[in-house]
């Protein structure tokens, strides 16, 4: 027995290990790669940040304070600040001679020894300037001084900056390409891991499969009897090993308990709903993801900084609430601020065509939701609604409390549906959709099942639209008070 059992453990460890090894070494080798990636478009978007700093506003401070020096010599320190030009040169100094340091690019390194060498001939004609206008206040002397050396100075270098800065975003899309091609011998090579990996446990498989099918044919006859509702047969043979008697006792347990276990059966099918639904909820669109990094990535290389601070604060904002601590149900206010954040980063990308309010009134705050129930209400009355429609669309987010039932509204202004268009929807939505088939709106459909879930038949959803004028969803929920430390993984009914 030990023999026998010990080699179909060798089997079954070695399918696993052709199963699993394959797999993990291509995700070992993507997320090097990914990381490889970057920490390389890091360094790049660094030093574009950095020599940015430079490019906006160095050259107006420094014309402008030196101009008033000229004019005004006298009161020029209670005018401007005199110091102001020595602390951006060598604040700049700095910068770009650690740019230089890590600078390998022959022609970016060029542009930083011109915009260094500038830095220095600034620096000495700011010098002369505040020099002579101490000693002699020649005024036409230190004008010709501030048009042919300042100004050209500063103009020079800001052009060497943004010069510098498309050299570095040059490389950035060369780095781009690097990464899209490395991205394709990947997928190659995970093909073919695949396919060989695959054809391999295949016959392992086949293998074990041959080697137990001998033994469990024995237990085909007390099964089928089994099978046909007769519970007091019992599988007895002396001459199998000892795997196979392993079996034939567990299935005489399972016959002596299988009256009891319908009812484990029954409640295994809930909470497998149950955990299919919570598969549902965390699941994010990853073209909404991809997009809104795409968009953070090209307003950082805009210099657009408050515009990114904005993107990623309210990106933060939508995973914060999504995740929210593996809790089923958060306050409506959480929920609020969840719709919020996700509208905001698609006003930033449809800000042409999409304008929304949210009107929940605060009484609303302090009861219980659950997670994810308004989003995808309002990601269709986004994507369905306003996209479809030309010129500027409007959604409105409103929440009311009767008696004990909160209702939540998501009304738009977009295409709409026609009324054969609206029955299909609703019949999707309710239990006249078939078992098998896959709802054309599945946001809206799984809205519906969570409800019926966790809530009961007395709670659900209403659709309401008008082709060419927008569509209308309300959702009815109890009103259930929050608890700040509740532990909401329970099913709530």
């Amino acid at each position: 027995m030990n023999h026998k059992n010990t080699s179909l453990t060798g089997r079954l460890n070695m399918l696993l290990a052709v199963c699993f090894i394959p797999f993990a070494l291509i995700m070992v080798y993507l997320l090097i790669m990914a990381q490889q990636f970057s920490v390389r478009y890091d360094i790049v978007v660094d030093k574009i940040t950095k020599a940015n700093t430079y490019n906006l506003d160095m050259k107006e401070e420094i014309d402008y304070t030196m101009y008033v020096v000229v004019v005004n010599s006298e009161r020029a320190s209670e005018i401007v600040d005199v110091n102001r030009p020595h602390e951006l040169i060598a604040g700049a100094r700095k910068t770009f001679s650690q740019l230089m340091e890590n600078t390998e690019d022959d022609a970016a390194k060029g542009k930083l020894v011109s915009i260094l060498k500038c830095l220095k001939s600034l620096e000495n004609a700011v010098a002369e300037i505040e020099q002579d206008v101490r000693i002699s206040g020649s005024y036409d002397k230190n004008m010709e001084r501030l048009d042919l050396n300042i100004r050209i100075l500063t103009e020079l270098i800001q052009e060497n900056i943004q010069e510098y800065i498309y050299y570095e975003s040059v490389k950035l899309q060369n780095l781009r390409e690097q990464v899209r091609s490395e991205m394709q011998t990947a997928l190659l090579i995970s093909t073919v891991i695949s396919i060989s990996a695959f054809i391999v446990a295949l016959l392992i498989s086949r293998r074990i499969s041959d080697n137990l099918t001998e033994g469990i044919r024995q237990l085909q006859r007390v099964t089928r009897k089994v099978g046909q509702g007769d519970f007091t047969v019992r599988a007895c043979s002396e001459d199998n090993d000892e795997e196979i008697a392993e079996l034939e006792e567990g299935f005489n347990h399972m016959v002596e308990r299988i009256d009891n276990l319908v009812e484990d059966i029954k409640t295994e099918q809930f909470n497998q709903r149950v955990t299919e639904q919570k598969l549902l909820q965390a699941q994010i669109n990853p073209h909404f993801l991809y997009n809104t990094l795409d968009a953070i990535i090209w307003q950082a290389e805009a210099g657009e900084k408050e515009q990114v601070v904005m993107m990623v604060t309210a990106l933060s904002d939508f995973f914060r609430t999504t995740l929210s601590k593996g809790r089923d149900f958060i306050s409506v206010k959480e929920e609020e601020s969840h719709i919020r954040s996700y509208l905001k980063i698609q006003r930033f990308r449809y800000q042409d065509i999409l304008e929304y309010e949210i009107n929940i009134p605060e009484e609303l705050y302090q009861y219980q939701i659950l997670k994810l129930m308004l989003q995808p209400l309002v990601e269709n009355a986004l994507y369905h609604g306003i996209k479809n429609k030309r010129g500027m669309g409007h959604i409105l987010v409103t929440g009311q409390l009767e008696d004990d039932t909160m209702i939540f509204r998501v009304k738009d202004n977009g295409m709409g549906m026609t009324e054969e268009r609206l029955e299909q929807v609703k019949k999707e939505m309710g239990k006249e959709r078939e078992e098998n088939s896959q709802p054309s709106v599945f946001g809206l459909f799984n809205v519906v099942e969570r409800i019926r879930l966790y809530y009961g038949p007395s709670y659900g959803m209403e659709l309401f639209s008008v082709y060419g004028e927008g569509t209308e969803a309300v959702i009815r929920l109890p009103a259930v008070i929050m608890e700040p430390a509740s532990n909401d993984n329970s099913i709530q009914n």
